[in-house]
């Protein structure tokens, strides 16, 4: 549950703001997204290794 203080006289635009980063942050969407659908543990293992050597490639090469 999240739980956003507000000050008196604080605008709800604001309040509202900070709700979102929260919200955000704590990812509760990005888990409901994965949670709709399965992924088989073989095809996880198999994007995780090609996002791996895409950094690798990008980030890591020679210096």
């Amino acid at each position: 549950m999240l739980i956003i203080p507000v000050k008196e006289g604080e605008p709800i635009d604001k309040a509202l703001k900070k709700f979102k980063k929260k919200f955000e942050r704590t990812g509760t969407l990005r888990a409901l997204r994965k949670r709709q659908a399965f992924t088989k543990p073989s095809v996880e293992r198999r994007k995780e290794l090609l996002r791996a050597a895409y950094k690798e490639e990008k980030y890591g090469g020679e210096q």
